[in-house]
């Protein structure tokens, strides 16, 4: 009898060691089938909207300096990097042709004058031969009407007036010949000592020397409509500096006047500096292809001038830099990971952009309507709420699971990965 007892025992321990194992084992293969993902409560947060660009930073005035005239630097007085005063004397071109041109002009319209003095004296001279001639005249016809002087006589004194109206009418002409001989010979000087002031070559505005393109000795080239000509050398007023930005085209509409602006520059790598957008292209900068990109590929980008506020130890022009605009910020606003939207069509085959909510281990399709992007979450307008629970990752996990889906969280999943159990009997 207690053997048959035992037996019975042994025989009820089997099914429930068999019951338990078959149990674990469809709870296993259960979990096994069931999506694991990674979930995230959706909270208030305070969100920053940026415009990622980079570029160089420039003074605000710059001048670049050309030569007007051809010649040999006689007298270099700067050196790059230097502080200059506006009107200090920079530099001196070999002015011994332009000397000599002034000189010249200076006999050429000295000579016109003196011509100019004499033609009006002839001038003078006629005039008053022209009236004696005329009160001849006059003598002669109150004398022929007395028959005191012949006819003859009165003809001459006639034709003597004739010829002395004609000697002042040349000589007049000659006068003003002569007047515009002295104008051009004016401005011959006046040309002429134009060119010898471009021979000096003075500061334009205060600043700084900041390149140097030319040495003492070396001849200077006058710049054409083909040739620019050689630019001597670059003056830069580094008080006031900007970042000028190349911003991509799918960014420029965020960007507007005043907005506050991040500076990191490349040569000063530990400072931040702060400053506002003061200026926003209204044409694209001129696009350029990349070695090896087709014309498809060529990027639009338009230019952004933002002014430094701080000051900037060490400026150089043409350093390059980075920069993050704040195009938009949200204080206290509910916000959903970036990783956790996705797309998913109705029941009409329209897109829609939502995300996962997940409650119960089952996950419901939510549409959303998101506002600015910061840099990990979106702002959420519409579609949740505060506390809810959102699917994020994995990628795959989000791109191919389907409305209603059971799923299990990522920490669930990993600590159930095994199971156990233990039965003891005593006999």
């Amino acid at each position: 009898m207690a053997k048959r007892t035992k037996s019975w025992v042994l025989l009820v321990v089997a099914v429930v060691v068999l019951s338990v194992a078959t149990f674990g084992w469809f709870r296993y293969r259960d979990r096994s089938q069931t999506e694991p993902v990674q979930v995230e409560g959706i909270e208030r947060r305070d969100l920053v909207a940026t415009v990622a660009a980079s570029g160089k930073i420039e003074p605000e005035r710059m001048v670049n300096i050309s030569a007007d005239t051809m010649g040999r630097i006689t007298d270099l007085a700067v050196e790059e990097g230097q502080r200059v005063d506006q009107g200090q004397f920079l530099m001196l071109i070999d002015p011994e042709s332009a000397e000599s041109a002034v000189e010249m002009g200076a006999a050429g319209l000295r000579a016109a004058q003196a011509s100019l003095n004499t033609q009006r004296i002839a001038v003078e001279t006629a005039q008053a031969n022209l009236d004696l001639s005329l009160r001849n005249e006059a003598r002669a016809r109150e004398l022929n009407r007395d028959e005191i002087v012949s006819l003859e006589e009165l003809d001459r004194t006639e034709s003597e007036v004739k010829i002395r109206t004609s000697e002042l009418e040349a000589r007049e002409t000659e006068v003003r010949v002569q007047e515009q001989r002295l104008q051009q010979e004016t401005a011959n000087l006046r040309s002429a000592r134009h060119v010898l002031s471009k021979v000096t070559i003075e500061a334009p505005m205060a600043g700084m020397v900041t390149r140097l393109n030319i040495e003492q000795g070396e001849t200077v080239v006058v710049g054409t409509m083909n040739n620019p000509g050689t630019v001597l050398m670059t003056i830069a007023d580094l008080s006031v500096i900007l970042a000028v930005l190349e911003v991509d085209e799918t960014d420029i509409l965020d960007v507007s006047l005043g907005q506050t602006v991040s500076v990191l520059i490349d040569a000063l790598p530990d400072v931040e500096f702060s400053g506002r957008v003061t200026k926003i292209a209204s044409s694209a900068i001129q696009a350029s292809t990349t070695p090896g990109a087709s014309a498809d590929q060529r990027g639009t980008n338009f230019e952004v001038e933002v002014t430094i506020e701080d000051e900037v130890p060490g400026v150089r022009p043409d350093f390059s830099c980075t920069a993050e605009i704040t195009t938009a910020t949200r204080d206290d606003v509910i916000a959903v990971p970036i990783q956790a939207l996705t797309m998913r069509e109705d029941e009409q085959d329209n897109e829609q952009e939502g995300v996962f909510v997940f409650r119960d281990g089952v996950v419901t399709f939510a549409s959303v309507e998101v506002g600015i992007a910061g840099e990990r979450y979106f702002e959420v307008l519409s579609g949740l709420g505060e506390g809810d629970e959102v699917v994020t990752g994995p990628y795959s996990a989000v791109r191919e699971i389907e409305d209603g889906d059971r799923v299990v969280r990522q920490d669930d999943a990993d600590d159930d990965d095994g199971w156990s159990f233990s039965l003891s009997i005593g006999s």
